[in-house]
């Protein structure tokens, strides 16, 4: 299978989904905006993971490329292509479905708990997944429910923290690919965003990660695994 990353960041990359990914043999390509890199042919791939980023998907006259990524995202899911969105990522596909992406009550940064709702329990990609995990999380944006689409997950501080689009199209909110070294980088690179507030922690907490991580890159496989099965 054929894994291509859209990156927006040169600090956040696809971190453990990649990982996972070279691990079952698959092939693992990216299109980096940051280093003005290009978008690949919609035949190019079978599995489009958009990450995250500091912009926001309304950032477009500021971020041009914004455009362009919009439109292969939705070409990959008219097409059948799996699609992964992943915080920025999850809004780019949120938006494309037709929804509303604004600035949350509050911002989500550190180590959080994610709960499933009810819906959950029938869907294909977060089967095996517990009921309620920390995950990590570095957002001020959200997103309305798309039309025709699932919602998997919440937190105290996020209604909508992840969607499911037919089989094979997911947004998540939250970060399950995250290692101590993409966590570092965030940390290193938004330090201006680590202010007091209600569901901000600080540095210290967010790198004191060894166990959470660890159950983190369990269900990160899980879920993965799950979204393989899907749609092959």
């Amino acid at each position: 299978m054929r894994l291509h990353c859209l990156q927006h960041a040169a600090f956040e990359g696809p971190a453990n989904i990649a990982t996972w990914a070279r691990a079952r043999g698959h092939v693992v390509s990216a299109s980096s905006f940051f280093a003005g890199e290009g978008l690949p042919d919609i035949g190019a791939f079978d599995w489009l993971v958009v990450m995250g980023g500091p912009m926001s998907v309304y950032e477009e006259k500021e971020y041009p490329w914004l455009l362009a990524e919009k439109k292969l995202v939705h070409e990959a899911i008219a097409a059948g292509k799996a699609v992964l969105g992943v915080c920025l990522g999850a809004q780019i596909v949120a938006e494309v479905l037709g929804a509303a992406v604004y600035k949350n009550v509050y911002k989500e940064i550190g180590w959080h708990p994610v709960s499933l709702t009810p819906e959950a329990r029938g869907s294909s990609v977060f089967r095996g997944l517990p009921e309620r995990f920390t995950a990590f999380h570095w957002h001020g944006d959200t997103f309305d429910l798309p039309a025709g689409c699932i919602r998997l997950a919440e937190s105290e501080a996020c209604r909508n923290q992840a969607f499911q689009h037919g089989k094979g199209v997911v947004g998540l909110q939250f970060h399950l690919e995250s290692s101590p070294e993409s966590v570092k980088l965030l940390v290193q690179n938004c330090r201006d965003e680590i202010v007091p507030g209600r569901y901000i922690q600080s540095a210290e907490d967010m790198l004191s990660t060894a166990s959470r991580l660890q159950d983190l890159g369990n269900i990160l496989g899980t879920f993965l695994d799950n979204i393989e099965r899907s749609i092959y």
